[in-house]
């Protein structure tokens, strides 16, 4: 693929049968709840915001199922989701028609039949998450919201070395928030990096599955470590500890972004590029 064909979909015009799709999805998610469906008010939630508009577009209802839900605040550069299409319609229907629905911070990327049996939760492998720190002394006008600022120098070195004791499966109940619902406190995390790339600071992390606020208190109790706010082996002491009063302050939302989502490659579903995109990908691992 050539410059200018880079970023460009041919979106096919013809209907597909009705049966399950999966789409990808960026959002900006400052204006939300998170993702999961809000009772009131009614469109606070990504997932309502999307639902509205591929239900006008399959004239019924139609109800999504996500990878992963993500918090009030959090953005999405890549959210996978599937829904049963009772109606037959075209790739272009379903993309361009849900964007021109959708709020200008919601984004359908591409829809593709699968089969019956894929889910977009349950047929995930890996997740992967970047925490992006703006660290220099003087926010940013135009990226507001979408990071977090840190106006002290953070140590990036030690950060990363930090990290590496996350790597493995391990009781994560240090780092899950107290309402996280999840039956097990175990996740496996296949690598943590800490990059630094002009003024931008990327805590990037892949595994299984999150707990809730998970990666959030992850940054947290690094950010504290490359300040000097703790000493090194902190992170360490706070996972052994299994406790989560022992792992400090939970980061701000805005700079974390949901990258990627794995699935089989029986699913045949579009390669991409982790973002955000406003990034220069080259300097992080692929």
């Amino acid at each position: 693929m050539n410059e200018q064909q880079r970023g460009f979909t041919r979106l096919d015009s013809a209907p597909l049968n009705e049966g399950r799709i999966a789409l990808a999805v960026e959002y900006q998610g400052g204006a939300y709840r998170g993702w999961q469906r809000q009772a009131d008010p009614p469109m606070a939630s990504v997932q309502a915001q999307l639902e509205a508009a591929l239900s006008q577009i399959a004239a019924t209802d139609i109800t999504v199922v996500c990878a992963g839900r993500t918090d009030a605040g959090v953005h999405a550069a890549h959210q996978v989701v599937h829904f049963d299409a009772p109606a037959g319609r075209s790739q272009k229907a379903w993309v361009k028609g849900g964007n021109s629905l959708l709020p200008n911070d919601v984004v359908v990327k591409w829809a593709v039949p699968v089969s019956a049996d894929f889910h977009a939760r349950f047929s995930a492998t890996r997740r992967r998450y970047r925490y992006v720190i703006l660290n220099r002394s003087q926010p940013s006008a135009y990226l507001a919201g979408m990071v977090t600022h840190v106006d002290q120098p953070l140590d990036v070195s030690l950060m990363h070395r930090e990290a590496q004791v996350l790597v493995g499966e391990q009781d994560f109940s240090a780092f899950r928030a107290a309402s996280c619902q999840s039956h097990t406190p175990w996740r496996f995390i296949e690598f943590v990096e800490v990059r630094r790339w002009q003024d931008f600071v990327v805590i990037d992390i892949q595994g299984n599955a999150f707990l809730h606020h998970m990666v959030r208190n992850i940054a947290g109790v690094l950010m504290a470590v490359g300040l000097g706010e703790q000493a090194p082996g902190w992170t360490a002491k706070v996972l052994a500890s299994q406790d989560r009063t022992q792992g400090g302050v939970t980061a701000k939302p805005d700079g974390l972004f949901l990258v990627d989502v794995a699935y089989p490659e029986n699913f045949a579903l579009p390669v991409h590029s982790p973002g955000p995109s406003f990034l220069n990908g080259e300097f992080l691992k692929p």
